[in-house]
């Protein structure tokens, strides 16, 4: 089959973003994703998959961003709690002498409802809003607890997550 130059410069020209870099941006680069991107939703990419429900709880810098949570992830065992959240920001975020490089974030936490305490079990950064377009992955101390706050986003979602049946 026979497929024409200019219907392939087309295809080049609309596809503009990867979360593949080692991929061309091209017609084959994009037959080589597809079936890379069907094995990551098979095998459980959270963010593809999430049900995201905004917290109405109050928290700090709300004009500043809107908080979600995946209710789906909610993982009750004993005193602790786990839960995946999103935070969308209304402005591209980063460092003061660093580029700015996210749009939007997603943090796996996991709180211990008497203590009020918490720690981050997983942490992205994503160029887009909603969780969408390039990932990168931060680091993160699985180990180190942090306390709940007061008037915090983490306060908020520990209400939710720990004050309620």
């Amino acid at each position: 089959m026979h497929i024409p130059a200019d219907t392939i410069t087309g295809i080049q020209r609309n596809v503009r973003y990867s979360q593949y870099p080692f991929i061309k941006h091209t017609a084959a680069g994009l037959i080589l994703c597809l079936p890379l991107q069907s094995l990551l939703l098979a095998f459980g990419d959270h963010q593809a998959s999430a049900e995201w429900v905004a917290v109405e709880k109050p928290y700090p810098v709300r004009e500043l961003q809107t908080l979600y949570i995946d209710p789906a992830t909610i993982l009750r065992e004993g005193n602790l709690v786990e839960v995946w959240q999103l935070t969308d920001y209304r402005w591209m975020q980063g460092g003061p002498k660093a580029t700015p490089r996210f749009l939007s974030t997603t943090t796996h936490k996991q709180f211990e409802c008497m203590d009020k305490r918490l720690r981050l079990l997983a942490y992205t950064e994503f160029s887009h809003r909603m969780a969408a377009g390039i990932a990168s992955n931060g680091y993160v101390d699985k180990d180190k607890w942090l306390p709940v706050e007061p008037d915090s986003i983490n306060e908020a979602l520990w209400e939710i997550l720990c004050t309620q049946p």
